[in-house]
């Protein structure tokens, strides 16, 4: 049970302070870092992935404070060797635009979806289970990996939670609903929706690699059925303990609405184009941004008022996974700040020999931009890293569609689909995980989890690369 929040704003104030009287820069060159600068974000990972299972009482009471450390391991040095103003912009630069826009869309897509509850008799027979990952596969590239993963996983686990074996169904989950499906509109993810602003029509995605993510959901869908068949005959064919069968229903079906207006706000904030906004040191907050998350935070508001308290209960709906989210991401976002820098830099960084391995003689290599964007993005933020790759294939959106359509695809399904590789690849991964814990699922550890994904999806990869990317 997490029972108080970090004090994460310490940072600010001590980075504030040291930083007076004046603000003196507007940015780090990416260039001038080398590859030592992320080893902080290589600790909060390892940190992540292996205190846990080595000292789990201590990671269970003081994962917030070793979060703190690892961003401070960045935070300081940066102070010290480029100046206080420089660390404070760079910290001010990732907290507001990145961090604080994630924790708030996150939060509200919980609070929403945490408000709509099914009710009625759904028994998690393997036919039930394939329908649910698959409706939650559809409704992902339109609603978002996350509003799509917030709103299934409930009714997914209490179908289940009479069940012997439940991890397979979690992990498939997060394969097809939090990253998979997400593949073919700029509502799915992020980074689509990048490159949605860039210049990408919006139709794109669906008509160009809705191949690939019907070869990839297929599979794990005929796959997750044969798993769970057979494991559902081992337990025995269990049924639940009711002994009556009620006809499905929805409880605070106000949120489906509110869902949509989720939605909406974030699509309008994308396509309003505006000057307007103010300077928090360096960092300009432009008015659609400001707007979009005052609207987010009314929309959760207004979710918290008019659910009724019963419908949250029933959904054993609490806070602890969003804590829990926002105390590890606080820490990843601040400690990966030197490793989006350089690849931001290019062929002028640390990393320029990774940049270099997508193009052969002055052409695009689709399999490494499909490989390299989705590595990365399998541990870093893919929104950046899609843009990185982007960027290096030329950054114009029309030449890209019309005359390099495999390269775009190659760096869309990359980013997308291999978010799924670790619990950190995407925002609702880590959200899934602790819902699912909080329930009473024995969730993998990070390397456990990684053991599934590599063994199921990066042969699926390797296969996909043959037939789309080659």
């Amino acid at each position: 049970m997490i029972r108080r929040s970090t004090p994460s704003f310490l940072i600010a104030a001590l980075l504030l302070l040291v930083a007076q009287p004046a603000l003196a820069s507007t940015g780090l060159d990416g260039a001038s870092l080398s590859i030592p600068w992320v080893l902080p974000f290589a600790g909060m990972l390892l940190s992540i992935a292996i205190v846990p299972l080595v000292l789990p009482e201590f990671w269970h009471h003081h994962f917030g404070k070793v979060s703190i450390f690892w961003a401070l391991c960045v935070l300081v040095p940066m102070a010290l060797f480029h100046g206080a103003d420089v660390a404070l912009n760079e910290f001010l630069h990732t907290i507001l635009l990145d961090y604080v826009p994630f924790i708030i869309l996150l939060t509200t897509l919980f609070t929403v979806a945490g408000g709509v509850r099914l009710t009625g008799t759904l028994v998690g027979t393997p036919v039930v289970n394939t329908l649910l990952l698959l409706v939650g596969t559809a409704l992902s590239g339109w609603m978002g990996t996350t509003g799509a993963a917030m709103l299934m996983i409930r009714p997914l686990l209490r179908a289940n939670s009479h069940r012997k074996y439940r991890v397979h169904s979690v992990v498939f989950f997060i394969f097809l609903v939090a990253n998979i499906g997400g593949s073919l509109t700029p509502l799915g993810d992020p980074p689509l929706f990048l490159g949605f602003l860039k210049g990408v029509s919006f139709f794109w995605t669906t008509l160009h690699i809705f191949p690939e993510t019907l070869f990839m959901s297929s599979i794990l869908l005929v796959l997750f059925f044969a798993i769970d068949t057979a494991l559902f005959a081992r337990e025995g064919r269990p049924v639940p303990p009711q002994a009556t069968h009620c006809r499905l229903g929805i409880e605070g079906g106000v949120n489906l609405a509110l869902l949509l207006g989720v939605v909406a706000v974030v699509l309008a904030s994308g396509m309003w184009k505006s000057e307007a906004g103010f300077d928090v040191g360096h960092v300009r907050l432009d008015a659609p941004g400001v707007a979009r998350d005052l609207l987010l935070l009314v929309i959760c508001g207004i979710s918290l008022l008019v659910t009724p308290k019963a419908t949250r209960e029933g959904n054993d709906f609490n806070w602890d996974p969003m804590l829990e989210v926002g105390k590890l991401f606080f820490g990843i976002f601040v400690s990966m700040i030197p490793a989006i820098l350089i690849l931001k830099s290019g062929e002028a960084g640390a990393l320029k020999s990774v940049i270099a391995l997508v193009s052969h003689d002055g052409q695009p290599v689709n399999a490494m931009y499909f490989w390299l964007a989705g590595g990365l993005s399998s541990f870093l933020d893919n929104a950046p890293t899609y843009l990185v790759f982007f960027n290096t294939a030329g950054g114009n959106a029309q030449h890209l569609m019309n005359d390099l359509p495999g390269t775009l695809g190659a760096i869309s399904c990359g980013a997308v689909f291999m978010g799924a590789n670790s619990y950190i690849g995407n925002a609702p991964n880590f959200m899934v995980r602790s819902i699912a814990e909080s329930q009473g699922v024995k969730m993998p550890s990070f390397f456990g989890y990684m053991i599934w994904s590599c063994g199921i999806l990066v042969p699926l990869f390797i296969l996909a690369t043959l037939i789309f990317f080659e």
